[in-house]
C-alpha cells in the first residue's frame, strides 16, 4: 500500500439549479437545488480520493465549513494508518472532544464526516485498483469487522454475530458475484413522478420508462389527498396490476394522519409508504407499521436516519419493513456496513435511497456488497434510481434493463 501522507483536504460547494424544472420536488422540499460538498483528499505522493455528501442547496456552505474543521484530524495520516484501524479512525472523526458537541454523529457534522470518509474509501479502492464494491466483496470477514464501530449497537448486533453472518454468506458468494456482473442489481425509478410534475409530464415519463423495461415505480405524495388519489390512479393504470408501486411522503404527516391518508391510498396497492412522518420518530413509525400491516403496506425509511443507533432502534421496534440506507447521511461505508449487518440479523431487506447528486454512483457499491457478501437474497429488494445529473460524472451509473450494472 502507498506510504504517502495525506497533505491536503479540499472541499467545494457545488450546486445545480434543479428547482427550475421541479426535479426532486416532494411534499416537504418544493424547490430543491441538488448540491454536494465535494471533497478531494490528496497524499504527498499524488494519490487522490474523491468524496461527496448530498444537500439540496442552501446550507451546503455550512457542510463545507464542517469538512474544513474536521480536516485537521486527517492531514498527516497515511492511508495504511487509517485503514489498518478503520473503526478507530471513524471514532476519531466522530468523537473529537470538542466537535462532537455539535453532533454527536448527526446533522451537519455527520454529513461532513461522510464526505471525508467517502473520499478515504475511494482512495483505498483506487490504491487497490478495484471498484469499491469489489474491494468490499474481496475483504475477509475479520477485516470488514475492523471497519465498523460497534459502540452503542452491541445490544442488537455483536462483533461475533456480524462475523457469523459474513462467514455464512461465503457459500455461493462467487456465483452471486458472477450473477451481478451478468444481470446487475434490480432498480426502481423515482424519475417519473416528482410532486411538481404535471399529469402530462408524469404520463410521458411513465410511458417512456415502461418502454425501457422499468417495472417498479415510486410516486411522491403527501401535499393534497385528492391529487395523490388522481396521480396514484394514473400511474397504477399505466403500469398495470403486475408491476410494483411505492409511495413517498417525505416526512409530511403526523402519525394518525399518515395512517388515515395511506389507508385511502391502499386501493392502489403500494408496496410501501416511505418516510410517512418525522424521520426521528421511531415509535411513530412503529405505530404506522402496525396499523398498515393488515393492508399489506410496509413502511420504508432511512434516508434521513442520523446514524447506526437510530437504525438499531427502528429494527428493534419493528418500525420499518424496508431499510433505506444512504451513502452520505450516516458515516459513509463504515456506518452503512453496521446497518446492513443489523438488517441481515433482523431479516429486513435493504432498499437504498439514491438519486440526488452522485447517490446512485455511491450506493450501488453498497447494495452489490449486501447481496454478494451478506443477504444473498433479492426478495423484496431493489435500489432507487433517479435519472438526473449523471452526465457530470466521469464514470456514471450504468443501468441496463432496469438493473444497476456493477462498476468496473
Amino acid at each position: 500500500m502507498v506510504k504517502g501522507k495525506i497533505s491536503a483536504v479540499r472541499v467545494s460547494d457545488v450546486r445545480f439549479p434543479t428547482s427550475l424544472e421541479q426535479h426532486g420536488s416532494d411534499a416537504m422540499h418544493s424547490d430543491p437545488d441538488y448540491s454536494v460538498a465535494y471533497v478531494v483528499i490528496e497524499t504527498d505522493d499524488g494519490l487522490r480520493g474523491y468524496g461527496i455528501t448530498f444537500t439540496v442547496g442552501r446550507g451546503t456552505e455550512i457542510v463545507v465549513c464542517a469538512v474544513e474543521a474536521l480536516s485537521t484530524l486527517v492531514i498527516g495520516k497515511t492511508l495504511e494508518e487509517i485503514v489498518s484501524d478503520f473503526s478507530g479512525f471513524y471514532r476519531l472523526l466522530t468523537s473529537d472532544g470538542q466537535m462532537r458537541w455539535i453532533g454527536p454523529e448527526k446533522g451537519v457534522i455527520q454529513l461532513a464526516t461522510a464526505a471525508i470518509l467517502n473520499a478515504i474509501w475511494d482512495m483505498w479502492a483506487r490504491a487497490e485498483g478495484k471498484p469499491l464494491w469489489k474491494l468490499l466483496v474481496d475483504m475477509e470477514p475479520k477485516q470488514l469487522i475492523r471497519c465498523i464501530d460497534f459502540r452503542y449497537i452491541t445490544d442488537a448486533l455483536t462483533e461475533q454475530e456480524a462475523l457469523d453472518i459474513l462467514e455464512r454468506a461465503k457459500e455461493g458468494k462467487q456465483q452471486r458475484e458472477e450473477q451481478m456482473l451478468k444481470e446487475g442489481y434490480p432498480a426502481y425509478t423515482t424519475s417519473c413522478a416528482w410532486l411538481g410534475y404535471s399529469d402530462q409530464q408524469l404520463t410521458q415519463l411513465c410511458s417512456a420508462a415502461l418502454a425501457e423495461g422499468w417495472t417498479k415505480f415510486k410516486v411522491k405524495v403527501g401535499a393534497d389527498l385528492q391529487d395523490d388519489i388522481r396521480r396514484c390512479s394514473l400511474v397504477r393504470k399505466m403500469i398495470g396490476p403486475e408491476n410494483t408501486l411505492m409511495i413517498d411522503a417525505n416526512q409530511r404527516w403526523d402519525v394518525s394522519e399518515a395512517i388515515t391518508w395511506v389507508t385511502k391510498l391502499a386501493e392502489f396497492r403500494p408496496l410501501w409508504i416511505e418516510e410517512p412522518t418525522c424521520p426521528d420518530d421511531i415509535l411513530g413509525h412503529a405505530a404506522i407499521s402496525k396499523a398498515l400491516a393488515p393492508l399489506g403496506i410496509g413502511v420504508a425509511t432511512g434516508e434521513q436516519c442520523h446514524n447506526r443507533v437510530m437504525f438499531k432502534q427502528f429494527l428493534q421496534a419493528s418500525a420499518l419493513q424496508f431499510v433505506q440506507i444512504d451513502s452520505c447521511r450516516v458515516g459513509s461505508v463504515n456506518e452503512n456496513l453496521a446497518t446492513i449487518l443489523m438488517a441481515a440479523k433482523f431479516k429486513v431487506p435493504v432498499c437504498p435511497h439514491a438519486g440526488g447528486v452522485g447517490l446512485c454512483e455511491l450506493v450501488q457499491h453498497l447494495i452489490l456488497f449486501d447481496y454478494i457478501s451478506v443477504s444473498a437474497s433479492l426478495d423484496n429488494r431493489m435500489c432507487e434510481y433517479v435519472d438526473h445529473l449523471h452526465e457530470h460524472f466521469k464514470s456514471p451509473t450504468v443501468i441496463r434493463n432496469a438493473h444497476y450494472m456493477p462498476p468496473k
